[in-house]
Order: C-alpha cells, then structure tokens, then sequence
C-alpha cells in the first residue's frame, strides 16, 4: 500500500512551494496565480474636496437611488451651491481628545482626517496611525448627508457647505467630552445641524442630526451615513499574508458580509440590501470604522464605485414627514479605531466580528478568550502566548502521545521496511504485501501519526487567526530584542530557532523509505522557514513554543520505545 503520510506530506509541500511563489508574484506586482493581477496602488483622486467633489465624481459618492416608503426615489447630488463652493471656502476644524485627533471639513463636515494618538504608526514610529485621511496618497473620510424622497429635490448633504457654531477645540482637563456644532446653508429652505461630541477614552463619536424645515412644504427624508475610501491596502501590509481591507455589511438575517472592491466595481456584489436592523463597516487589518445606528427601523445598505480607485459603503435611514415648520433628528454613532474585540461586542451585535478571523471563528473566539484570560495573569502578551499553547499541548496530550508512538514505532520498523523495498524494488506488488505484513505483526498504523495531528490542525489554525488579528498584539514587547509582537524580529533570531527545532523535529520522525522523499523531509524546514523570517514575531513565537513542546514529548516516547540509542 501507498504510504498516505508520504503522500500529504507531498501534497502539503507542493501547495506552499506554490503559495510561497504566488507571494513573491504579489510582492513584485506580477500578475497572481490565483486572482488575475495585482491591481497597482493608485492615488485618490487629488484636489480640494470642493473641486473633486464637482470635477471628479465625489456627487457619485453620496449613494444611489434611494427606495423610500411608498416606492419614492430619491436622487441625490450636490446642491449647485455645494458644487460651485471653491476649496478656500471650505476650514478644516481640528477636534483633540486622549485617544483621536479628528479633522472635520465644513464642506458637509466630512471626517477627513482621524489621527489615533495611543497607537504609533508601524513604519514611522515616530507618527500616530492615520485612520481616516485625505491626500494624494490616501482617500478615506465618514460622510454623512440627507436626500429626499421627491426627484430632483435638493437636501443638505455631504457636499454642502456648513458654519461652525461651538469654539471648544481641546478636551478640557476634567472634561469627559467635547462637541463640535455646524450649521449646513439652507438648500431649497431646509437646513441641517450637525453635532459630533467626541468622549475621554472612547473611540465613539456620538453625532446627531438635526434637519430643520424652513420650507413651505412636507419633506420626506432620508439620513445616509457614508464611509469612502481608496482601494489600496494599508501601507506596510506584509506580502506573506492576506489580510481582508474593504467594506463590511452586518444585519441579524444574513449577518457579517464582507464586500470585495473588485466585485463593487465589477457591480456584482451580493450583500444584504434592506433590514431592520444592522451597521456598515470598512476594514483594515488591527483598525475599523463602524457606522451604527442602535433601535431597530428600515434601514438600506449600498455600496458603489465612486471615482477611479474609489469606493464607498452606505447605510440609508428614513426619517419620515418632516411638515413646514418643523424639525426632526436622528442619532448615529461613528466607530473610528482599534479592533479590541471585547469592546467592540458590548457596541453593537456583530460588531466584534470586523475581527476577521474567517473559517475559524467559532474556534477562533475562545481561544481569544482563554488568551486574554492569561494576559490578565500574566500581564506580558508574549508570555501569555506561550501559556496558551502549553495549555492546548496539555489538551491534546494523549493524542498527541498516540500519533508520536505511531511515528516511533514507523522509525524502530524503518531499517526492515528499507531492506524490504530494496529487496522487492522490481516487484511492487509483492513489496506492499510484505509491508501490510510487518505493519500487521508490529501493530503499526501508517497512518497513526497523521490522524490525530490533523484533528487538533484548526485549534492551532484558529490560534494563528487570533495572533495575526489581534491589534493587542501591536507594539506589545515580549522579552529582550522582541519589542513588538506584530512585526518581524529584527534579528531573525526566533526564525533562526523556528528552523532548529523543524529540524530536530524531523531527525526524530521515521526516515521515509524513498531517497527522494527522505531528502523532502529535510528540505521542507528550510522552505518554510524562508516565509518565518517574516512573520510576525507573536505568530512565530507561537510556533517555535508547539515545536519545543512536541519535540520534548516525542523524544520521551521514542526514549520509552527505545528507538533512541
């Protein structure tokens, strides 16, 4: 018979020579294997957003036609005032707390600009990380806007020019909060107050909109909460692993939908249209923004292709009549930073899940779970990295046990399985025969050391999920030269042992019977370890620990077995 672990092995080796040069293809903008070509970064479409707004296509990002409640549409677009306005007109008010520095243009008072001040920028330290932003590198804002339910009716929007009414720019020592007040033009005899208050500690900006109607007639409008950003990944996203950047759409029926940009600007998206309930998202890796809306009433998702390299998610809320005379608001929160997942399950339901962990959630969030338990023990993430994955290797033990007994019996049988398919290389037949035989008198599995090992595969999958999605990961030292979890060891030194211990690991496994698959077995370490150097120091960390722990208790059941001399 085949000998199946000889086989995987093969096959596990094939795929990651083809992963591992499907990078390299990526890393140097040649076209994928899998996905066509690497689309080239792009810059946002430059100018004042004034100009780009009227120029460029920007009235495209406030969303499509709107179905209202008796089968209105609306058309939204800029108001001529809000099109005409040049660049100059527009001031940009800088809002601080202890955790953001958001700038608001008054041009519709888009968030253009969301600076995280407790968290340093990977590849300039020295610099905050940069969320939201508007520059010839990057387009990412929050906009938000009214549309009505009459065609062709004009409503205060993202483009509409606005006046500041408060003067409070810094969060006053003391102070849990700080408000930032505008005041839209009047468009055909409406106007908007628009309120952000930003709180101590909080990521939450809380905003209410307030429309007034100053016209002779009924209006019935609609609220868009709108983010928009350029297609490109963050800067600095490692070539080695793929991390989601886009669009999210939540609701209780279909819940957490990822939207790819090619398939919004292919117009082949499949995500949920209309709900009761729900809040849109775009995600990056370690950092999100949310907009929410927290009672349950009809509300509509959109997505759409703005301007070359340009895509926005929309959430669409209708307010109902507003009469002559009389005002109507809504409330919204704005979610704009890091992905702890515990704070962002107690937001909103399914918010915690713009921590993409993929396939392997349901395994993925214990473990998380267990994880931070530890870190609240130990204090150090580093550590509490290596307690879990003693704990897991504590789990699996006796599984374990049975898989590196298997293998140790396949090593102590290798010398007589060597000379067999030597003996019998011109007959297969009779080979395999003779070694169904000394597997049937040595009561040995071939497979035995394979099975168990790939039933506990997903719980160290998951775990490497929870390392790689983790933003407590970020800037989290361990001991010594291992400042920061997230990034590569600057020494290669865990790499360097990473590789040791692969090799040690495959001295103690049985020798495969042929020469050229015995040769694999050596090289394979060496492969993957080409893709270890640089991988984040928490995820290698997190290997190197499993690789000491199962060498440690494979060399004690091959010692019991006495296969070591």
């Amino acid at each position: 018979m085949t000998d199946m672990r000889r086989t995987l092995l093969w096959v596990v080796f094939t795929m990651s020579l083809v992963l591992l040069w499907d990078a390299w293809l990526k890393h140097t903008n040649q076209p994928s294997l899998f996905g066509g070509p690497r689309p080239a970064a792009q810059a946002p479409a430059t100018g004042a957003p004034g100009a780009s707004g009227a120029a460029a296509g920007s009235a495209a990002a406030v969303p499509a036609a709107a179905a209202l409640p008796g089968g209105a549409v609306a058309t939204p677009g800029p108001t001529p005032a809000a099109a005409a306005a040049p660049a100059s007109t527009s001031e940009k008010v800088v809002i601080s707390t202890d955790v953001v520095k958001a700038t608001v243009d008054t041009l519709g008072g888009q968030i253009i600009r969301l600076e995280l001040v407790k968290h340093r920028d990977s590849n300039n330290p020295k610099n905050n990380v940069l969320l939201f932003d508007q520059s010839s590198k990057r387009l990412y804002q929050a906009q938000t806007g009214f549309v009505s339910a009459v065609a062709g009716e004009q409503l205060p929007n993202h483009l509409t020019p606005m006046k500041v009414l408060s003067s409070e720019r810094t969060l006053a020592d003391g102070a849990s909060q700080i408000q930032l007040q505008l005041e839209s033009e009047t468009v055909e005899g409406r106007r908007v107050l628009k309120t952000y208050t930003f709180k101590r500690g909080d990521y939450v900006i809380d905003v209410k909109h307030e429309l007034i109607n100053d016209g002779a007639s009924a209006v019935n409008p609609s609220l868009y909460l709108q983010l928009e950003r350029d297609g490109n990944p963050p800067e600095g996203e490692s070539k080695f692993y793929f991390t989601f950047t886009g669009p999210a759409i939540y609701t209780d029926a279909a819940k957490f939908q990822k939207v790819d940009f090619k398939d919004i600007e292919k117009n082949k998206t499949s995500h949920e249209k209309a709900a009761s309930d729900g809040w849109i998202a775009m995600v990056q890796h370690y950092f999100a923004s949310a907009w929410l809306i927290t009672d349950t009433s009809p509300r509509e998702f959109r997505t759409a292709k703005t301007g070359d390299n340009r895509f926005s998610v929309a959430m669409v809320k209708p307010l109902g009549e507003v009469a002559a005379g009389q005002r109507k608001s809504l409330d919204a929160k704005l979610f704009a930073g890091p992905q702890e997942e515990n704070k962002l399950a107690a937001l909103a339901p399914g918010l915690e899940l713009v921590k993409d962990y993929g396939w392997f959630t349901m395994l993925a969030k214990p473990l998380f779970w267990l994880l931070d338990k530890l870190y609240t023990m130990i204090g150090n993430w580093g550590w509490a990295i290596v307690a879990l994955v003693v704990l897991l290797k504590a789990g699996f033990y006796w599984l374990n046990a049975s898989a590196y007994r298997s293998m140790a019996k396949m090593k102590a049988i290798n010398p007589r399985v060597m000379e067999l398919r030597e003996r019998y290389k011109d007959k297969p037949q009779q080979m395999q025969q003779e070694m169904m035989r000394i597997y049937r008198e040595e009561k040995v599995n071939p497979l035995g050391g394979c099975l168990p090992i790939l039933v506990q595969m997903p719980f160290f999958i998951a775990l490497y999920w929870v390392l790689l999605s983790s933003v407590e990961m970020r800037q989290a030292p361990w001991i010594g030269w291992i400042t920061d979890l997230s990034q590569a060891d600057p020494f290669f030194i865990l790499p360097v042992l990473m590789t040791a211990s692969t090799l040690l690991q495959t001295w103690l496994n049985p020798t495969p019977p042929d020469p050229m698959q015995a040769k694999l077995m050596w090289f394979m370490p060496l492969a993957f370890s080409f893709m270890f150097f640089f991988f984040p120091a928490g995820l290698v960390l997190y290997w190197l620990t499993n690789n000491i722990l199962s060498i440690a208790q494979q060399w004690f059941i091959n010692k019991q077995l006495g296969v070591l001399k």
